[in-house]
């Protein structure tokens, strides 16, 4: 349980961003909003972002992994969980090292080593901190209340693209290769493989599906199933892709996807060393001018629910395999969001549900988190979202596998099917 003095000093540590902006570098969100969500919605073919090539600047982009930031690999203290992304980093020394890091730390690393927009990152470090830390850092591994390990159903979530499902295997960090090598067995050409966002919806469908097949617990959260286990899929391609001026918007092979999931061998001898990710030699990140921000990341998810509409509505299983019914939107957030609204936008239902959850996460009084909430609900101001004023948690209660905290470690479900 969080302390009001840990609440006020995120407060001003989140006030204290000289850059912290509703706005992506003097473009208002409402305009790159409309821009962006355009194409994929509105487009004959439905292709996913950006419309035109980005630009690619070679000395800006390439990211530095010698010197200072050559990999280092884990010591025994030293945390690893289930994000490649921020294992790598901090292997790489733009985190700490043992994994460990503040809201302002987080944000420096994931906006100038992946291209992730401020807004963005803002929020996930910010929402990590106060539901999963200190207040005001936290941990890439840790138990609950400690770091993301711990975060089952508050942040880490069931069906992730290639760490198991908790009460599936026991374990919400553990690369299941049957998972990587479906995913890596989809471009089967190493000279021309490619894992874009076309290939990761597809991929995202089997996984909703394996997990409402094998996982008798499996629950899709308002936040963790809406919003965050689709960045899990979307953050593949958008920031492990490497950019080149033949490719400035990324191009995503074989050998950099094993890369940054400390996976080694071919098709037929995968093997997982845990911890051990790594940003490639001769890599290019995103570019700044086409950063990963809050409307882009809702382009990306709409463009997955073409093909994939029941990733826009909650729902779980109900203590045996294939017994998922979904959850209505309007009895979660009590009146305040339809489940067509929820659908046509899934960012703004899950990150005001979110929201609502912090006093009931942390313990702290509506008020005390008031001025960290007006934040939150700021950095996705151009989305205009509508408030939920208080959210019904008992609509939940139909699933066995509902947790707010949970991780890294659990039990089995009776009835579970690993792989």
């Amino acid at each position: 349980m969080k302390s009001l003095i840990t609440a006020a000093a995120l407060v001003a540590n989140v006030a204290a961003f000289p850059h912290f902006s509703s706005e992506k570098r003097g473009i208002p969100v409402e305009a790159l909003l409309e821009r962006q969500v355009s194409q994929p919605q509105g487009g004959a073919a439905g292709v996913p972002l950006p419309a035109v090539p980005p630009p690619f600047n070679a000395a800006s982009q390439r990211v530095n992994v010698n010197g200072t930031y050559t990999f280092v690999a884990p010591g025994s203290g030293d945390a690893r969980g289930p994000c490649p992304g921020l294992n790598a980093m901090a292997n790489h020394g733009y985190l700490p090292h043992n994994g460990v890091a503040t809201v302002a730390q987080f944000v420096a690393a994931t906006t100038s080593v992946f291209g992730m927009g401020v807004d963005l990152a803002t929020f996930l470090a910010t929402y990590g901190a106060l539901v999963d830390g200190d207040g005001v850092s936290w941990s890439i591994a840790g138990s609950p209340h400690v770091g993301i390990g711990g975060s089952h159903g508050n942040y880490e979530s069931d069906s992730s693209p290639i760490r198991g499902d908790l009460n599936q295997y026991g374990s919400n960090t553990k690369v299941i290769i049957s998972q990587f090598k479906t995913l890596y067995d989809m471009q089967p050409d190493a000279a021309t493989a490619n894992y874009n966002l076309d290939v990761l919806r597809t991929f995202r469908g089997k996984r909703f599906q394996e997990s409402i097949d094998k996982n008798p617990y499996f629950a899709y959260q308002p936040f963790t199933g809406m919003a965050v286990s689709q960045a899990a899929f979307t953050f593949i391609y958008r920031f492990m892709a490497n950019h080149s001026a033949e490719y400035p918007e990324g191009r995503l092979n074989k050998d950099v996807l094993k890369s940054f999931y400390s996976v080694t061998g071919d098709s037929n001898s995968l093997k997982w060393t845990p911890g051990h990710e790594q940003i490639p030699y001769n890599w290019y990140r995103r570019n700044t001018a086409d950063a990963y921000t809050i409307p882009y990341f809702l382009t990306d998810i709409l463009y997955f629910s073409m093909t994939n509409p029941q990733i826009n509505s909650v729902g779980c299983n109900q203590g045996r395999v294939d017994s998922y019914n979904t959850i209505d939107a309007a009895t979660l957030s009590n009146g305040a969001y339809t489940a067509a609204q929820a659908a046509a936008n899934p960012v703004c239902f899950a990150t005001e549900f979110a929201i609502a959850e912090i006093p009931s996460l942390t313990g702290l009084p509506a008020t005390a988190v008031a001025p960290l909430t007006k934040t939150l609900q700021g950095l996705t101001s151009g989305l205009n979202c509508k408030a939920i004023g208080s959210v019904n948690q008992t609509a939940l209660s139909i699933c066995p596998g509902f947790a707010f905290y949970g991780g890294p470690t659990g039990p089995v479900a009776p009835g579970a099917i690993q792989s």
